[in-house]
């Protein structure tokens, strides 16, 4: 079977950060979870530095253009983005009237598993 990965990284402005991680925990991901073919999401929140060895010595490591939150999506084809039920579902509940108008630096990238 093949499997795809859509990576969705934004910013959200400070003083919306509660509700944006309410909203997406508790609205958004469920909906999305219920789009046939949707098989995971993983959420995750950028560490603002990372020291990591490479070549034998560690480097230091800022990043401070990426943006702050990413979403993983499993999705068992592609198509699943342009599914009725996948539009249905990014614009349901208070995502679209109480988040996304306070996102900025949004990326949206697909990648087939290998």
């Amino acid at each position: 079977m093949r499997r795809f990965k859509l990576l969705v990284q934004m910013d959200v402005a400070p003083e919306q950060e509660g509700v944006f991680n309410k909203v997406y925990d508790d609205e958004h991901v469920p909906l999305l979870m219920q789009v046939p073919g949707v098989v995971s999401v993983q959420r995750m929140r950028r560490e603002e530095t990372a020291t990591i060895s490479l070549g034998g010595e560690k480097q230091d490591f800022v990043f401070p253009e990426e943006p702050r939150f990413t979403a993983i999506y499993e999705l068992e084809d592609a198509e699943v983005l342009q599914s009725t039920s996948w539009a249905e579902a990014v614009d349901a509940g208070s995502w679209a009237s109480a988040v996304r108008p306070y996102t900025r630096n949004r990326r949206h990238t697909l990648h087939k598993v290998l």
